[in-house]
């Protein structure tokens, strides 16, 4: 016969597996969403810059006419 609170034990360290895993692989799958955020985040900037960059370009070639 066994003794009712390893009984109890063995079922709260099975929980606590359990619990585990699943918190390790949400933490996995965070991490692999965050280094595409990452990612995503450098191609907008970049792509900002060059936005940028060409605005700017545009509008020191546009020559404003003097004011009589």
């Amino acid at each position: 016969m066994s003794d009712p609170r390893i009984e109890m034990l063995e079922m709260k360290v099975a929980h606590l597996e359990h619990a585990l895993q699943a918190l390790s692989d949400e933490l996995a799958r965070q991490q692999r969403d965050l280094g595409e955020l990452r990612t995503r985040n450098q191609q907008l900037a970049q792509q900002l810059t060059a936005a940028h960059d060409a605005t700017a370009a545009s509008a020191t070639a546009i020559e404003v006419p003097p004011h009589y």
